[in-house]
């Protein structure tokens, strides 16, 4: 049962993956949507994409993330490099977890000393750009616990992981139903653009809904057509927020079915 309340429907624009290399992919499809200036964006900045995409090598992206978020759009922490080189997987659930489905599961399997330090890495660097962040997204949405007890230690208000929304003052875990493209090959998109209508239409009654696009999204003009026309419908339907929005509009609501951090 979804005990987020019905009052004022919205939906989340999060941009993954948000580096001097993919920036100006967003620039340009944020200017194609009918309604930008109704639009907040929830921007989750790698500080350094793969270890050869420094944001600050390039004070131009460096600007326009801050002039985003004097515009109202949020920054949020992405972890630091956004690539799984963490220990070697150990068995095969956790080898399909980190190299089929994803490589870029950063903290899927961190100890926590070496979560942290990644942590304070990134928060040194907002910090020295005057970027405000207060939420944390782990590259891949993957995290073990030891990384899980760095991010809630590292004093963010929210992570968010495939499904929720988690509020780390007491573990509150807020759904996020979630539409997500996969657009590495023609047949994937093809599929993903079905289920993902199916989604949308499952999902028209939740309060709100999450969009998670990626920049290899972009790239290609069948996904880049769903993302255009999914967010000029929603926009007409439904408010956009960010998620720390969404987080202080539900800041209330007790604190039960909370996961263990």
């Amino acid at each position: 049962m979804n005990r987020i309340p019905d009052t004022q429907r919205a939906f989340i624009l999060s941009l993954h993956d948000v580096a001097p290399h993919s920036w100006p992919l967003y620039q340009s499809f944020l200017r194609e949507l009918q309604r930008p200036a109704s639009l907040v964006s929830t921007l989750l900045v790698v500080p350094d994409f793969h270890r050869h995409d420094a944001a600050e090598r390039s004070p131009a992206f460096c600007r326009a993330m801050a002039e985003r978020q004097a515009a109202g759009d949020e920054l949020v922490l992405h972890g630091w490099s956004h690539s799984d080189d963490g220990p070697t997987p150990r068995g095969p659930r956790e080898w399909v977890r980190r190299r089929i489905l994803t490589h870029e599961g950063e903290f899927s399997a961190l100890n926590e000393a070496a979560a942290y330090a990644r942590i304070r890495d990134g928060l040194a660097l907002c910090r020295r750009q005057d970027w405000r962040v207060s939420g944390f997204v782990p590259p891949g949405w993957l995290s073990n616990e030891a990384s899980r007890r760095a991010i809630r230690d590292a004093g963010f208000d929210y992570r968010t992981d495939a499904g929720a929304l988690y509020r780390l003052a007491d573990g509150e875990r807020l759904p996020l139903p979630t539409v997500v493209m996969s657009s590495r090959s023609s047949w994937r998109r093809r599929w993903f653009e079905r289920l993902n209508q199916a989604r949308l239409r499952r999902f028209q009654h939740r309060p709100v809904i999450r969009l998670a696009l990626h920049p290899v999204d972009l790239r290609h003009p069948e996904s880049r057509a769903f993302w255009r026309r999914t967010i000029d419908a929603l926009s007409e339907q439904r408010r956009c927020v960010s998620k720390a929005q969404w987080l202080m509009e539900n800041e209330r609501l007790p604190a039960s079915g909370s996961e263990s951090l």
